[in-house]
Order: structure tokens, then C-alpha cells, then sequence
């Protein structure tokens, strides 16, 4: 078990970005402190051929400087989508960044994927770990309060890659943090991951408009719809009765009861498999339906559905939804959540 610093480039502003790569047992995971970003995810299939799992750029120009669909991002101070910009919280209206037509999208023009944060490699029980910190300023895209926020990475000789998000705001304030890694589990640059094989534990998701804004109403049951993955299926069976893509909230079921896995993916050609568990409510399921035609590493080329996201949080636009579970982080009050991606090479996935 090792952790690796390099050189990762160095930004406009003149300062130099490292990458951190952790190695434990088969697996390699590499992150960089610009955006915290989730480079890449090394493991053997089932014959033992190393792939790359996740999409991304093999240098910081690709993140900080060309066309980026938020790969392997860590994104705040809000997750998914807010309607309108903008927002009121205690009667003050607060107006936010639109950067997704008329709505504000992954923390507006610089978001937390767009800034330098600190880090610090240790261990964790053994195992190699880098935390994450940076303050976020009251104001900073509109949000109120000043917020220290931090994601503490780890990664076990099993395969399991945590995530634990961290905060403590000096005044209320909404917080939705994920992480915005595209996986393909045959291999990045490999194809679509239509025919990889998907199963979650939600038995309802948020129906939403033509911005993707949540509509009004109590969240729809999956049950009899293309949404329902309850049971293991092919992920390209239903989705032209989806719109043609997923980009929905899936809200966990029996959301309240803690630390849950909720989701298994399988690709059957390779053998790989991704189990992901967490104690956040809710997971945006994307199957990149919007990804254009890009560069990746070497000679790897993504477009649409290259690649599929599980982006645990809170629900979309709940600063404007009383009926959602709330997502105010409060003043003094830590804040904290965890989520672990479990790769493996096993059998089918359990129905």
C-alpha cells in the first residue's frame, strides 16, 4: 500500500497542481487536489487485463481548461440542479449563478470542482488516504455563509474506495456534495454502457421538467415504469422509454435508516462489479446521455452514453421544496456523510 505525489501542471493563476495516487492490493485510485477531481480507477478484469474505469483527461488542461462534463468532479456547494438561480431561506432571497439556462447547476460558474484545494496524504486504519479541505467565503456564488468543507478519500486492499464528506458552516446554509465520476466498467474508451447490468434499492424517483427541475408533486413509484431497477437489468433495455437517457434523482428506500447499499452494477464481458453504498437520501442516475465528442486519455474518445454516474445527495432544488428532505447545514453544527464504491470481479448481481 503506497501513495504517489506527481506533478499534475500548473493552473493560469501560476499555481501547481499535484496528482495523488493511492495503491492498495490489484487497485490504484488517483485523484488530484484541482476540483478534488477522481482521475482514474486502475483494477484487473476477470482475466486479468488493468483497465481504467473512469472517464476523464490524462492532464489538468482537460479539467481546467477545455470542455469538462464535471469528470470524476467533486461538485459544491450544491449538487444537481437549483430552479431559477435562486432561492429564499428565512425571507432573504438569495441569487445564485445560471449556468444551465435559466437554473444554477453543480455550484455555478466556479464551482468547487473549479478551485485548488489543500491536501494532506496519511492512512486510515492502513490503508492510503488524501483529505480534501478548502473554505468556501459567504458569497462565494451566491451562497450564504462561510463553510469549511472537506473529502477524506481511502481506499482498501478489498476494492473499496470511501469517500467522507465533511463541513462546518459559521451560518446556515444549503450543502450538497458529491462526486461526479463516470464509470464504465469494461474500460474507459471501451463503448457504451448500455449493456452493463444495474440494480437499486429506490422505490421512487423525482419526476422533472424539460430544465430537469423536479415538477411538483410527491416523488413517482418506479414500480411498472422504465425506472424501476429493483430488479437487476440490462441498463439499454428501457431506456428509450425513458426520454432516450436517465438523468433522475432515485430516492433510496428506507431513506432515514443510515448506511445502506443501494446500488449494484455488473459488466458481464469483463466480470467487474461496482457495489456503492451510502447514508444520503437520494443518487442521480446519468448515463452520460449529454457527454460530446471528446479526447480522453490516449486515444480514447467518449461521446453519449460513454459513461454512467451514481452521484449520491440530496434532492434537486430542495432550498425551494419544503416537501424535501432538508439540505441546510446548520451554523456550529458539523456536517457529515459518507459514500463507498466496492469494486470487485464477481458473479451475477443478487436480484
Amino acid at each position: 500500500m503506497a501513495i504517489k505525489k506527481t506533478s499534475f501542471g500548473t493552473l493560469s493563476t501560476g499555481d501547481e497542481s499535484f496528482l495523488y495516487s493511492l495503491e492498495a492490493g490489484e487497485f490504484r485510485a488517483s485523484w488530484t487536489d484541482y476540483g478534488a477531481v477522481w482521475t482514474s480507477f486502475l483494477m484487473p478484469d476477470s482475466h486479468g487485463v488493468i483497465n481504467d474505469l473512469l472517464l476523464g483527461f490524462p492532464t489538468l488542461d482537460g479539467y481546467a481548461r477545455g470542455p469538462n462534463p464535471y469528470f470524476g468532479a467533486t461538485i459544491g456547494r450544491y449538487a444537481n440542479r437549483i430552479g431559477g438561480s435562486c432561492f429564499t431561506m428565512y425571507g432573504k432571497e438569495y441569487r445564485l449563478y445560471a449556468n444551465n439556462g435559466f437554473n444554477h447547476l453543480h455550484g455555478g460558474r466556479r464551482g468547487f470542482d473549479k478551485r485548488l484545494w489543500k491536501a494532506d496524504a496519511s492512512t486510515i486504519s492502513g490503508d492510503p488516504s488524501v483529505r480534501f479541505s478548502r473554505r468556501s467565503p459567504d458569497g462565494e456564488e451566491g451562497y450564504p455563509g462561510l463553510v469549511d468543507v472537506a473529502v477524506t478519500v481511502s481506499l482498501s486492499p478489498s476494492g473499496k474506495l470511501t469517500l467522507k464528506y465533511e463541513a462546518l458552516p459559521e451560518a446556515d446554509t444549503p450543502l450538497n456534495l458529491t462526486n461526479h465520476a463516470y464509470f464504465n466498467l469494461a474500460g474507459e474508451g471501451s463503448g457504451n454502457i448500455l449493456g452493463h447490468v444495474l440494480s437499486l434499492d429506490c422505490d421512487r424517483y423525482l419526476e422533472v421538467d424539460a430544465g430537469l427541475i423536479p415538477v411538483a408533486g410527491a416523488p413517482k413509484k418506479v414500480e411498472g415504469s422504465a425506472f424501476d431497477f429493483r430488479k437487476a437489468k440490462v441498463i439499454g433495455g428501457d431506456i428509450e422509454a425513458a426520454g432516450g437517457g436517465y438523468d433522475h434523482c432515485f430516492i433510496i428506500s428506507g431513506t432515514g435508516s443510515g448506511f445502506k447499499k443501494f446500488a449494484a452494477v455488473r459488466e458481464p464481458l469483463s466480470g467487474r462489479s461496482m457495489e456503492v453504498s451510502t447514508d444520503l437520501p437520494a443518487v442521480q442516475f446519468y448515463t452520460g446521455n449529454n457527454i460530446p465528442d471528446l479526447q480522453g486519455k490516449g486515444c480514447s474518445r467518449y461521446g453519449r452514453y460513454a459513461g454512467l454516474c451514481l452521484e449520491t445527495e440530496f434532492y434537486p432544488d430542495t432550498p425551494n421544496r419544503p416537501d424535501f428532505p432538508s439540505c441546510i447545514a446548520e451554523a456550529g453544527k458539523s456536517w457529515h456523510y459518507r459514500t463507498v464504491f466496492d469494486f470487485s470481479v464477481s458473479g451475477e448481481i443478487d436480484a
